[in-house]
């Protein structure tokens, strides 16, 4: 039976629908930054989800060709993420997903080194006669955070942040976002797929002790 990540550490992606605090340890991602509306439909945004899974599922598949990971095993794909945040802006601005900034992300397995990761760009590239040059190895240690599963629209969010934000002050500790920690999001849903009010969010804010 293939090895689930959702399954396996609940903790990271299967929190209850209240706040909770949380240690997160660092994790490699495939990882493709851009800027705009996520709903743009031929934006960045889709461009780089179709670089994500590209490269994801051609490790995957790779016990099935001639190049072998040391250690590996068979695994679901990890749920897509995303790290977002606006200049100039504290929190989000819904009303101007233009002026998004963002990484997306999908969480490698950790038997997969820089190694591994550099022959499935060259090996999709090669079969799939696409660039995959934005597609980066991103090292990340999110440390302590505050964060919530949120069900329902993504423009919904502010009130599940909002009872984040109350639970993290009552527990002795203030926002960590930086130019480097960011808003946070894990999709455990298709939205194209699922209707807005039952769409399954985890939202995870940076924090620290006061």
């Amino acid at each position: 039976m293939a090895f689930d990540y959702k399954k396996e550490y609940k903790e990271f992606y299967m929190p209850k629908n209240k706040p909770s605090i949380v240690d997160v340890p660092a994790m490699n991602y495939i990882a493709v930054r851009g800027k705009g509306d996520p709903n743009a439909k031929d934006g960045e945004y889709k461009a780089a989800i179709g670089l994500l899974y590209g490269i994801a599922f051609t490790i995957k598949m790779s016990y099935k060709g001639e190049y072998k990971i040391d250690g590996y095993f068979d695994y679901v794909v990890p749920p897509l993420e995303g790290f977002w945040w606006q200049e100039g802006v504290e929190g989000v601005d819904y009303a101007h997903k233009e002026n998004f900034e963002w990484i997306s992300l999908i969480r490698l397995p950790d038997f997969v080194t820089k190694t591994d990761f550099d022959w499935a760009i060259a090996e999709a590239t090669k079969k799939k006669k696409t660039d995959f040059s934005k597609v980066e190895f991103l090292t990340y240690n999110e440390g302590l955070c505050v964060q919530c599963m949120h069900v329902g629209s993504y423009d919904d969010e502010p009130a599940t942040v909002a009872l984040m934000h109350k639970y993290m002050k009552e527990s002795g500790y203030e926002l960590g976002i930086t130019d480097t920690h960011y808003h946070h999001e894990i999709y455990l849903s298709d939205a194209r797929k699922v209707a807005p009010e039952k769409l399954k969010t985890v939202i995870r804010h940076p924090i620290k002790k006061v």
